[in-house]
């Protein structure tokens, strides 16, 4: 049970992580349209549905990494390899989005999909790197409040 709790715990905190970063996203998207056509330009503001998107694709990545590398720290995935699975996972929600999408309304799934797929892919990617650098700051961190040598075996001699 304990460590179901964190693995729910941490896919909240990718999503929240990931919800931030893509709120981001929509409020230059949104200050775009503001500055030059004087109108947001959607019913729903861009930061919030952004942000939204933002928190479902974090879980959904947080879903696919827990089930393809749970066995792995941090420190032994190379950040390509992260970002790789960020691109999975974006693809992976952009297909459930887009499907979704498509029993509701719009029947175009496929060509909806070739516009969304690599849009949430390359979002995935980047976000995921993203939530690595922080993740590995954050540890190095730790170390070193706790007295640990952070040096690697890569780092040249000082």
């Amino acid at each position: 049970m304990k460590t179901w709790m964190r693995r729910v715990r941490g896919a909240v905190g990718m999503g929240l992580t990931w919800a931030v970063t893509w709120f981001g996203a929509g409020m230059v998207i949104l200050l775009g349209f503001l500055l030059t056509t004087g109108s947001t330009g959607a019913d729903v503001p861009y930061p919030i549905g952004f942000g939204a998107l933002g928190f479902l694709g974090g879980v959904t990545f947080s879903v696919v990494l827990s089930a393809l590398e749970r066995r792995r720290t941090f420190e032994e995935m190379s950040l390509l390899r992260f970002a790789g699975w960020g691109a999975v996972g974006g693809l992976l929600f952009s297909t459930l989005f887009v499907f979704a999408v498509t029993l509701l309304d719009d029947p175009g799934f496929i060509s909806n999909l070739a516009v969304l797929g690599p849009v949430f892919a390359a979002a995935g990617a980047a976000s995921s790197a993203g939530a690595l650098a922080l993740a590995r700051k954050g540890e190095r961190q730790d170390a070193l409040e706790a007295g640990a040598d952070t040096t690697s075996r890569l780092d040249p001699p000082r």
